[in-house]
């Protein structure tokens, strides 16, 4: 299959971005390079091109109730303008996703999912709808980008994208949206992001996604604005400890063995996956994510063993040299019983090297909330 290409892929190939196939699409991996480009997020402020991310939307009279059914977290509590967090789980209890619920309405609701699943998402409500809702798929109709960094409130409101709802912005709660229309379309406008700083996504028409872009490239050149590519996305959703799909979190793990307990809200009522949870909570989760310090700089790849006592205890789901922590650090799944331990070694080709257990999330910003 042809990979497709975002609204903001040819500026990507002129601002001199390496350009990889990511989730079926043409993507910027990085632009002057990761760890650059990682420090300028954590320092002053960055623009991601995030349009790879699937957008579905329900919308009729049961779209909240449906919604609260498919993921685990209470989409029925929210209000119109709140987002929440979460994940949805087969049968089972195991995650096929984790994603963004916008309460748009008492009628609307729009799902944000991971770019590879979005086919699977989708198919996953469609099967599961109730009359009384439609899903509509509005990926290939909308541009998203989002703007992180601690200065990132700064760059929206130096330009004229971000001025004329100037005090929207600066009494926007984390975890909160509003709309507005801009060129007769709607634009949804959140505090959220995947970089562990303050943040903001933008969700619009693709058409107009371009020339957002520059627009705020040019706001944010006294702040040393810059594109920046998946890599750094993804070592700085590392440091900030956030599950990434296919590493932390699949279709073999359950939220509450990736440490995301407080996303399954039990007392709510029925959801998919909630007797196989509920049974997993009373008995214990089998595994347990930890994150894990490693002696020197070497690096833990996905997939690399972690053992106590030479005996194999789990598995490396993500790690990586932290830049903004000068550390070689790894989040594994280990077996629950083991959890509890300090020492562990890790399996690094062939080399038993020393991990020391350390909380999770490694990095904390002051500026994110």
């Amino acid at each position: 299959m042809t990979p497709k290409k975002t609204p903001l892929y040819e500026a990507h190939v002129a601002a001199g971005g390496k350009i990889v196939e990511f989730a079926g699409f043409l993507m910027p991996v990085t632009f002057e390079g990761i760890v650059a480009e990682h420090n300028r997020v954590r320092t002053t402020v960055g623009l991601f091109d995030v349009s790879h991310m699937g957008e579905i939307e329900l919308s009729g009279t049961k779209a909240v109730e449906f919604a609260d059914y498919v993921v685990t977290n209470s989409v029925a509590k929210l209000v119109a303008g709140q987002v929440c967090y979460t994940v949805a789980c087969n049968e089972d209890g195991k995650v096929l996703d984790d994603l963004l619920v916008y309460r748009l309405s008492d009628e609307r609701v729009l799902l944000v999912v991971n770019a590879v699943n979005t086919e699977k998402i989708h198919d996953h409500l469609i099967d599961t709808a109730p009359s009384g809702c439609t899903v509509d798929d509005r990926t290939d109709r909308i541009g998203q980008i989002a703007v992180q960094g601690p200065r990132s409130l700064e760059l929206l409101l130096a330009s004229g994208f971000g001025q004329s709802h100037a005090e929207k912005l600066k009494g926007l709660a984390y975890y909160n949206f509003f709309t507005f229309e801009r060129d007769g379309e709607e634009v949804i406008l959140s505090r959220t992001g995947y970089t562990g700083e303050q943040g903001y996504e933008i969700y619009l028409p693709a058409g107009q996604a371009l020339g957002l872009w520059n627009e705020l490239l040019g706001a944010g050149k006294g702040m040393k604005a810059a594109p920046i590519g998946l890599g750094a996305r993804d070592t700085l959703r590392f440091e900030a400890s956030y599950c990434l799909y296919g590493h932390e979190i699949d279709e073999e793990t359950s939220p509450l063995e990736a440490g995301l307990s407080w996303l399954v809200k039990f007392k709510k009522g029925d959801f998919i996956g909630r007797k196989a949870l509920a049974s997993e909570k009373e008995r214990g989760p089998a595994r347990t994510l930890v994150g894990l310090e490693i002696e020197g700089r070497m690096i833990a790849r996905q997939g690399f063993t972690v053992l106590y006592n030479g005996e194999s205890v789990g598995t490396v789901t993500s790690g990586t040299f932290a830049p903004a922590l000068g550390k070689s650090l790894a989040m594994a799944l280990i077996q629950s019983a083991a959890a509890g331990k300090g020492e562990f070694t890790i399996d690094i080709r062939g080399k038993m090297i020393p991990a020391m257990r350390v909380g999770i999330p490694f990095y904390k910003s002051r500026s994110k909330d």
